[in-house]
Formats: structure tokens, sequence, C-alpha cells
């Protein structure tokens, strides 16, 4: 086996041992998302035992002299040299260095997103904690109060009843 089949492999069983996949779960939300999740984490695992167990593995040798017994020399002798002519090309990896900036630009842009809606999910909750306050105390609360705490409301209703605006 080529040393660079052997080398990804390796790259990719530690790639595989250092990715938290069981905090990367906890994140999801939606059935939808965990289900995809499940899918990835499948095909990630598929790739990653084939690529242990199938191209980390060199080929059994060809016995020769078996085959001489039965075929006949000359023809296993052409097949042999026509074997060992076969030369396999190294893997020259030309698509990494093509998408690493893009991929690196990706996640720089990825972490502001996360920012972003880690700002945005606690105005929500802020929100989300005022209208259960609002709605919890609705049935016992006064105008006052309510004008107290949007005076905006309080301003347009007067200046709707001090222009003689009813709505109609």
């Amino acid at each position: 086996m080529s040393g660079t089949v052997k080398k990804i492999a390796d790259v990719t069983f530690k790639a595989g041992r250092t990715i938290d996949w069981e905090g990367m779960a906890k994140l999801l939300v939606t059935d939808e998302a965990k289900k995809e999740f499940s899918n990835l984490r499948r095909a990630f695992d598929d790739v990653n035992s084939q690529l242990q167990t199938k191209f980390s593995q060199e080929p059994e040798p060809i016995n020769w002299e078996y085959y001489r017994k039965g075929i006949g020399s000359r023809l296993v002798d052409m097949y042999k040299e026509a074997y060992e002519s076969i030369e396999i090309p190294k893997f020259e990896d030309t698509v990494t260095p093509q998408y690493k900036p893009k991929f690196d630009a990706l996640l720089v842009e990825l972490k502001e997103a996360e920012k972003q809606s880690l700002k945005e999910s606690e105005r929500l909750e802020k929100e989300v904690a005022e209208v259960q306050e609002l709605k919890n105390k609705l049935s016992t609360m006064t105008a006052e109060e309510y004008f107290a705490k949007h005076p905006e409301l309080k301003k347009k209703f007067d200046d709707e009843i001090r222009n003689d605006y009813w709505g109609y």
C-alpha cells in the first residue's frame, strides 16, 4: 500500500477522535437537524471505518508458482510482467489548497453569525420574559401602570384625544 493512502487513513482516524460529536449534538434543537446530524455522523463513521479497514491493509502477495502449475509458465510470466509494470500514481491533493481559504473564510463568517445569533437570542429571551410578565399582570394592571411602561402609546392616545381623532 502506498504511504499516501496510509497517511490519509491515519489523518481521518485522528480527525474522528477529535470531533466532539456529543457537544455538537447538544446544540441541535429541531428533530430534522438531529436526524441530519445523525446521518452525517453515520456517513463519517462509515467512511472512517472503510479507510481503516480496506485501504490501510497491504494486498496479499500473489502466489505465481501456484498459477504456473495450473495454467502454464508462459501465460503466468506474461501476467506477472504486466502486473509488475503497473505504476499506481501517487495521490496529489489539489482540492484542499483550492478550498482551504474558502473554508477559513466561512469559519470566520460562521463565528460572526454565531455571535449575532447569541445576541438576538438574548434579546428575544428578554422580550419573552417581558411578555410573560405582562400576560401575568394584565388582569390586574391599571392603564396608568401600562402607560408607565409604554410612554409612546400614552403620547399617541393623548395626541388623538387632543386632536379630536377617534379612529373614524
